[in-house]
Formats: structure tokens, C-alpha cells, sequence
């Protein structure tokens, strides 16, 4: 049931993930989940630019680079977690937004779009026994100088994936009365 991987997500971190590979196969269902996202005026603004062998390690090696470029103090953790962290994954998958030519439409609605496509290959990976992490480090404005983007591409972030072995903690969650008001 839909609810039950709904109520069964998670944030699963790099560190978590196995060395169990992802196959392309299982990365394009992911993605064709994506693909169903509702959004406005059908722009279909989600773009996705997918990551495995070494293009994780140059991703790494690119955001720990720019990272000592513009913090003045960069924290040898911190560079190390850049560099780690894609290499761990199973794949990344580059969360992109194109936006709509004709600006039909407010940005945040093809934002928004893009985040429920995410939601989507979440959901799926899930459903997969996969982990999934969405990470939109300050650094992804740098992005037009490690990916092609088009004219009006927007780098959102990283969607990493992976595998995992260990169990995964229950979510706690305030109950929903608590952020409803119901109006007659």
C-alpha cells in the first residue's frame, strides 16, 4: 500500500550505503517514476543528470576543490565528506529545474514540480529497498562550471542513492492535528 512507503522513508545517508551497485535498469524505473510528477501547464521542468563510476569521483573532487575556494576557513572534515560522500554512492542523480521559457507560470510551481518528481524516485527507492539522500549544498550555484546547463537550468541539488544494510529508525512525527485548522 502507497501509505505504508509513504510512512516507510527515509533519509539514508553515504555512510550508510553497501557496495551493492545500482543497475541502469533500476535507475531508469526510478526515474520513470520521476517522469509522473504533477506539475502546471504540463512544463515538465525536472532535469536530471545521472552519476555512477567515475564522474561520483570527479563530482567529489570538484565540490571539495570550490569548497576551499570561496570558505575562507574550509574544515579538513568537511573536505573530506566532499570528497567521500559521492564515491560511496551507489549513483547520484543531479536534481535539476528547466525553466519554463515563456515563464508561463511562477518559478516556485516548477520548484515545486521538481521536488515531486524527487518525491517520487524517493518513494521508489523505497519501495526498492534503496536509500535516498537530498543534499543542496550551498556550493550547487557552482554547477553551471561541472555540468552543461542550458539556458534557464537550474541545479537543485543531489538525490544520492544506495543500498543498505542496517535497519533503519522509526520516524517520529507530530500528529497532524497539531498543523491543521479546519474552517467551516
Amino acid at each position: 500500500m502507497i501509505f505504508e512507503t509513504i510512512a516507510k522513508r527515509r533519509s539514508v545517508f553515504p555512510i550508510q550505503y553497501n557496495d551493492k551497485p545500482i543497475s541502469k535498469e533500476i535507475i531508469e524505473k526510478i526515474l520513470e517514476a520521476a517522469n509522473w510528477a504533477p506539475n502546471h501547464k504540463k512544463t515538465e521542468p525536472w532535469r536530471f543528470k545521472v552519476l555512477q563510476g567515475n564522474s561520483k569521483d570527479a563530482l567529489g573532487t570538484f565540490l571539495a576543490i570550490k569548497y576551499q575556494e570561496v570558505d575562507k576557513n574550509p574544515k579538513k572534515i568537511k573536505i573530506k565528506k566532499l570528497l567521500e560522500n559521492p564515491s560511496r554512492a551507489g549513483a547520484i542523480i543531479t536534481i535539476c529545474m528547466q525553466r519554463d521559457p515563456n515563464e508561463s507560470l511562477p518559478e516556485w510551481e516548477e520548484i515545486a514540480a521538481t521536488a515531486m518528481a524527487v518525491q517520487n524516485m524517493w518513494l521508489c527507492c523505497t519501495d526498492m529497498g534503496i536509500g535516498g539522500y537530498w543534499s543542496s549544498p550551498g556550493l550547487i550555484k557552482f554547477m553551471n562550471e561541472f555540468f552543461d546547463l542550458k539556458e534557464g537550468e537550474k541545479c537543485l541539488g543531489f538525490f544520492y542513492m544506495g543500498y543498505y544494510d542496517e535497519e533503519l529508525p522509526e520516524a517520529n512525527r507530530k500528529p497532524i492535528g497539531d498543523k491543521v485548522e479546519w474552517m467551516d
